[in-house]
């Protein structure tokens, strides 16, 4: 029987916050860091040279970040990272300078990417391989990419075989796969011991693994025969051999497989961890609900954010970095909005000759593209869980159809009613269903169509979306309105 190679732990950590509690942290270190800039403004209106005045700022400066440091060294490292990732890049260094070294591992996992670079940058060589050292393989092929190479090579001089075998693995895959978020520490067992042998191997561990729910079983080649769920290993006879009561039919994953795909397995499957296998049918992993939880995370970050055709950026960045980031789709969304424009410029006589028109053009837009948006999220969603297939799509693009004909049918009445009440024109009321109902089919298409698109050729199709939808809807809702006005009212 063996365990993978692990870390010598840290020291315990401090309990982990409330979220309103962790907000409450936050605002008390705003709060001393503004006192902190006060006293210094304070002391700097002061002539030049006086050695009183800066002595003050010195013992003012220190009793701040000796409170601070109090603070932070009480606060869980998910904590600190919060923290962290809520102040500008200047007070965020100088709160990271205060962050005890025995924490400072951790907080680099808990925080988000574009936090971590900016952490990483302020520290020195010396400190960040002190940081890094007692990292797990699968820890440190996490942080490999942002840390220097002279770093990533000092670290591994430090670590076992095993262990250094391990992180060449894990940095092998690509990052969204199932490869690069498992880790390897795991109990492993031989199906022809009995559970007294297996339970006294357990007692002997310093620790389980975070997340052990199950004990995976192997052969001498490590080759995954069955897993023991603890549950089964406490309840049965301590003589029964393992063989007797393991599960011989297991979920496992691939290296490969898309982190997603194990995501949804885990929901699917309510499962706590899973055995990770290779070709071969070898152990070599596992992945964990804590991981997946990330993963999901931030996939819903990232569609959140791909809809309005932005990336992940640090929400105190400099301005150019921002621009860069939002310009390129906020340009594309000008130049959507003037076609749209310029659709309903060549009606300027239909307008002119009856302008209550320009009013209500506004409301055909706006609910086709909340119509679209609808359709839009749903099939985004449907995507990301696997759902949709060659098979069944024609029958879920007529049933998104019909379902927003039928909701048509009942708001463009509603529409029609408010067209009637300020125009006194049941022409213009019925003009306003019909203009309704077309551009809400309109939009229910572009939802269905511009994720299913993107999807085809590999790309997130969740990007843009709603700039697409809202330049689909926009243009043809002011087309249909202002077209059936001039055919059928003038």
């Amino acid at each position: 029987m063996t365990q993978s190679a692990a870390a010598q732990k840290p020291p315990a950590t401090p309990g982990r916050l409330d979220p309103e509690d962790a907000q409450h942290a936050l605002a008390e270190v705003q709060e001393r860091l503004r006192r902190q800039q006060l006293v210094a403004d304070l002391v700097h209106r002061q002539e030049e040279g006086d050695s009183k005045a800066s002595l003050v700022e010195d013992l003012v400066h220190r009793q701040h970040e000796a409170e601070l440091k109090t603070l932070l060294d009480g606060l869980h490292p998910a904590d600190i990272a919060f923290i962290l990732e809520s102040l500008p890049k200047d007070e965020r260094q100088a709160i990271w300078k205060l962050v005890s070294p025995e924490h400072d591992a951790d907080v680099l996992l808990e925080v988000e990417d574009w936090v971590r670079e900016s952490l990483i940058e302020a520290m020195d060589r010396q400190d960040l391989v002190a940081a890094t050292g007692n990292m797990d393989a699968d820890e440190l092929a996490d942080l490999a990419p942002d840390l220097p190479p002279d770093v990533v090579a000092e670290v591994q001089k430090g670590l076992t075989e095993e262990e250094r075998a391990q992180l060449l693995e894990a940095m092998g895959y690509p990052e969204d796969s199932v490869g690069a978020i498992m880790d390897f520490e795991m109990v492993r067992v031989r199906e022809d011991v009995t559970l007294e042998v297996v339970l006294r191997y357990l007692r002997r561990l310093h620790e389980l693994p975070d997340h052990t729910d199950q004990i995976f079983v192997v052969d001498r080649q490590d080759k995954l025969q069955g897993i023991l769920p603890l549950s089964k290993l406490l309840v049965s006879e301590p003589e029964t051999e393992v063989s007797a009561v393991m599960n011989s039919d297991f979920l496992a994953l691939n290296p490969l497989d898309s982190d997603a795909d194990a995501a949804g397995a885990f929901e699917r499957y309510d499962l706590v961890s899973a055995p990770v296998m290779d070709d071969q049918g070898r152990l070599i992993g596992r992945v964990t609900i804590a991981d997946v939880v990330d993963v999901m995370r931030e996939d819903s970050q990232e569609q959140a954010l791909s809809r309005a055709g932005l990336q992940e950026e640090d929400i105190f960045a400099p301005v150019a970095t921002a621009l860069r980031n939002r310009a390129p789709w906020l340009l594309f969304n000008l130049c959507t909005a003037a076609t749209a424009s310029f659709v309903a410029s060549q009606f300027e006589g239909t307008v002119s000759q009856i302008v209550i028109l320009a009013f209500l053009m506004s409301i055909v837009a706006g609910i086709g593209g909340n119509s679209g948006n609808q359709t839009m999220t749903l099939i985004i969603r449907a995507l990301a869980m696997g759902r949709i297939t060659g098979r069944n799509l024609w029958q879920l693009v007529k049933r998104e159809l019909l379902v927003t004909l039928m909701v048509g049918l009942c708001g463009s009445l509603v529409a029609a009613l408010f067209a009637w009440a300020i125009s006194h024109s049941l022409s213009i009321a019925l003009v306003m269903m019909a203009a309704m109902i077309c551009n809400m089919l309109v939009g229910a298409s572009v939802g269905v169509l511009v994720p299913m698109v993107r999807a085809r050729f590999g790309k997130d199709p969740a990007m843009g979306s709603s700039v697409l939808l809202t330049f689909a809807t926009d243009s043809l809702g002011f087309f249909i309105f202002l077209g059936l006005a001039t055919i059928f009212l003038l």
